[in-house]
């Protein structure tokens, strides 16, 4: 399912689980980051594991990128992917998280 938002490009589901795997690649190298997405996720590294491609994981990478406007902006920048499209990836997930 492609979402999309006014005057912007479309982001279907799979490139928005691409994008999030970025997040969740990016938040690794740093283990600082990594400890506060556990802390704030609620999840640990066993239960990041056992569910790291499930929309509901990649989901909550891409918001805790989002609350974070200068990391969301280095992620971006790192990965060659807009600012922009995080919003529309979230969309794109949002779907299919129940």
């Amino acid at each position: 399912m492609r979402t999309r938002q006014k005057g912007q490009r479309l982001i279907d589901r799979d490139r928005a689980e691409t994008i999030a795997a970025e997040g969740l690649a990016f938040l690794a190298e740093e283990p600082a980051h990594l400890r506060h997405f556990f802390l704030t996720s609620g999840l640990d590294p066993a239960a990041l594991r056992a569910r790291a491609d499930t929309p509901e994981v990649l989901l909550a990478v891409l918001e805790y990128l989002a609350n974070d406007e200068p990391l969301l902006l280095v992620f971006a920048a790192s990965r060659k992917v807009a600012a922009e499209s995080i919003g529309q990836a979230i969309a794109a997930l949002q779907t299919t998280v129940p």
